[in-house]
């Protein structure tokens, strides 16, 4: 099983989920999850104006993906995020926060704005690193 050591030198992150540095030894596996956005099983775009319910779905195709290879959210030590617009996001990001740290995900994480994704309704994406 992996060892995990979380590296915060500050507390104040705790707050928005993330940790400041996960160092890791003893990996049995590692998962490098495509970007995971708002797409149903049919491949369309969902949710094309609300942040919230995009990036809640969002972390839910993630999950399953991690599901398929049997990994959880907690196993998850890098993440990034990107939007199209950082405002709205932070406006709608507290449910993340909160269903995160109930899984007890707490990985070092980077919020990244961009111009646009893949599909001109998206706002969001999510990109993760899983180890076990």
């Amino acid at each position: 099983m992996a060892e995990r050591r979380i590296i915060n030198p500050w507390n104040w992150q705790d707050r928005y989920g993330f940790v400041q540095a996960n160092e890791i030894g003893n990996i049995n596996k590692i998962l490098i999850c495509s970007g995971q956005t708002a797409i149903d099983a049919e491949g369309k775009a969902a949710y094309p104006d609300n942040i919230g319910d995009q990036l809640k779905m969002a972390l839910d195709n993630l999950e399953e993906v991690l599901r398929k290879a049997d990994f959880s959210l907690s196993d998850i030590v890098r993440m990034t995020i990107y939007t199209t617009d950082m405002n709205k996001l932070i406006s709608a990001y507290e449910p993340t926060v909160i269903r995160l740290s109930h899984a007890k995900c707490r990985p070092a994480m980077t919020i990244l704005e961009v111009s646009r994704l893949a599909f001109s309704e998206l706002m969001v994406e999510i990109k993760a690193t899983a180890i076990q």
